[in-house]
């Protein structure tokens, strides 16, 4: 009869994450404008100006963003603050999500 041998242990490697989750809850966040098919230009500039306080040439800057390379971040924070903006800007009719910076 022939003997079995023990499996061996499989290797293990401690891994460590880059970000620790109690470092996280700092991190801002930021508001991004998605490029749609819908709204004018001069609506989505005049959106950012209303929500946002930004002066006319600085919300037409990221208006042309949002239309040459398809997105912009127009507002950061904290989640509470983003998710606010996000959905003021939704209900402007605008596309936009949240992400971390």
């Amino acid at each position: 009869m022939e003997t079995m041998a023990a499996p061996l242990p499989a290797p293990t490697r401690q891994v460590e994450s880059d970000v620790a989750e109690d470092s996280t809850a700092d991190v801002p966040w930021q508001a991004i404008v998605w490029n749609d098919p819908v709204n004018l230009m001069s609506y989505v500039s005049y959106v950012l100006q209303k929500l946002f306080g930004y002066p006319e040439p600085k919300a037409t800057a990221l208006m042309l963003d949002v239309h040459h390379k398809g997105k912009a971040a127009v507002s950061s924070g904290d989640k509470d603050k983003i998710e606010a903006d996000v959905a003021k800007l939704h209900a402007a009719g605008l596309w936009a999500t949240m992400q971390r910076s």
